[in-house]
C-alpha cells in the first residue's frame, strides 16, 4: 500500500468516525475525499513560498549593496597609502592640506578636528533643548498640543539641507560678523546651522524613550510620595538614559555627515580652527566642494576618497556605540 492509498484510509475512517455534523464534513462521504488535492501545495503554500523568496532576496542585494560600497569606498580610500604611499600617520596628524603638490602635503588633522567640534558642539547645544521638548510633550503637554510640536518637529526634519544653509548663509553669518567681527564663517555658524537640523531626530527618538518608560514605574514613585517632577528626575530619566544617549549618538551621526548645510556657512578654507568665528573646513565641506576638480586615479582624487573612508568609519562607529548602549540599556 503506497502513502496514497494509507492517507485515503485515515482519511476515510476519521470521516466515519465523525458523530457530530461538522460544516465542511456533514456532506462529505468516504468516497468523495480528493487524495490527490490534500497531496498537492495549495495556493497559500505558493504565496509562501513566493513570499520567502523575495524576503530573502531583498535580504542579499540589501547585504550586497552595503558590502560593495563598503569595498568601493574602502578600495578608493587605501589607494593614498597604497598606491601613492602616504604615511597613515602624516595623514591623520599633519595640517599641511595640498594634494595637487605630492604626498607630503596631504594631511587631513584639519577637517578631522574641525567635524569633531563642529559634531560636538551641536549635539552639546541640542540635547537640553531636545529632552525638554520631549519632556514636555509627554509629561505636561495635551495630546493636541503634544500632536501640533510633532507636526512641527516632522516639518523640520522634511527641509532640505540646502535651505538650512541658505538660512544660515543669509541670517546667521551677518549676524555673527556684525556681533562678532570677521567674516561670520566658521564653526559657531556651522554649529547653529546644525543644530536646528539634529534637532528634531533627538527629539523624536527622545519622545519614545519617555513613553517607553513603563506607567507603573511613575504610579510606584507617586505612590511614595514625589512630586511629578521629582518622579520625572529621579524615575524616568533614569530608566530612558540608555535610549536617550542612542537618540544623541543619532544626532551626532546626522551632524558628523552633513555636508551642503555645513560647506555654505563654514569657509572652506583649510585651516586649523583658533576660535568659534575663524573659517575651516570639515570631511564633508572638503569632499564636495573638491571632488569635481580631480581626476579619478590622481593623488588629489584618492586623497578625498580617504576622507571619505574616514566619514565611513565613523559611521560605523556610530552605530557601534548605538548598539553597545542599546545592549546596556537592556540590562
Amino acid at each position: 500500500m503506497d502513502k496514497k492509498d494509507k492517507l485515503k484510509e485515515v482519511v476515510d475512517q476519521a470521516i466515519a468516525s465523525q458523530h457530530v455534523p461538522h460544516v465542511k464534513l456533514k456532506k462529505m462521504g468516504p468516497t468523495s475525499v480528493d487524495i490527490d488535492k490534500l497531496t498537492k501545495p495549495s495556493k497559500e503554500t505558493h504565496q509562501e513560498y513566493w513570499g520567502k523568496g523575495l524576503t530573502y532576496l531583498a535580504i542579499v542585494l540589501i547585504i550586497v549593496l552595503v558590502v560593495s560600497i563598503i569595498g568601493f569606498v574602502g578600495y578608493h580610500g587605501l589607494a593614498t597609502f597604497g598606491s601613492d604611499h602616504v604615511n597613515v600617520f602624516h595623514f591623520l596628524t599633519s595640517t599641511d592640506w595640498d594634494p595637487g603638490e605630492g604626498k607630503n602635503h596631504v594631511g587631513a588633522a584639519v577637517m578631522i578636528v574641525t567635524s569633531f567640534l563642529v559634531t560636538l558642539l551641536a549635539a552639546l547645544v541640542a540635547t537640553p533643548f531636545a529632552i525638554a521638548i520631549a519632556l514636555y510633550m509627554t509629561e505636561y503637554s495635551s495630546k493636541k498640543g503634544a500632536n501640533f510640536l510633532q507636526s512641527v518637529t516632522e516639518l523640520l526634519v522634511g527641509i532640505p539641507s540646502v535651505v538650512y544653509g541658505f538660512l544660515g548663509l543669509t541670517i546667521i553669518v551677518p549676524v555673527i560678523r556684525k556681533l562678532f567681527g570677521g567674516t561670520g564663517f566658521g564653526i559657531l555658524a556651522a554649529t547653529l546651522v546644525l543644530f536646528v537640523m539634529v534637532l528634531p531626530t533627538i527629539t523624536s527618538l527622545t519622545v519614545d524613550s519617555l513613553k517607553a518608560v513603563p506607567s507603573h514605574f511613575r504610579k510606584a514613585s507617586m505612590a511614595l510620595g514625589s512630586t511629578h517632577w521629582q518622579t520625572i528626575y529621579h524615575v524616568v530619566l533614569r530608566v530612558a538614559t540608555p535610549r536617550i544617549l542612542t537618540a544623541v549618538i543619532f544626532g551626532m551621526a546626522r551632524a558628523f555627515g552633513e555636508a551642503l548645510a555645513v560647506q555654505m556657512v563654514i569657509g572652506n578654507a583649510v585651516l586649523m580652527p583658533y576660535n568659534l568665528v575663524s573659517p575651516s573646513a570639515t570631511l564633508t565641506s572638503q569632499l564636495t566642494s573638491q571632488m569635481g576638480n580631480t581626476v579619478m586615479g590622481t593623488l588629489p582624487n584618492n586623497a578625498l576618497w580617504s576622507l571619505a573612508l574616514l566619514l565611513l568609519i565613523m559611521s560605523l562607529v556610530f552605530n557601534f556605540l548605538v548598539k553597545l548602549i542599546g545592549k546596556k540599556g537592556q540590562k
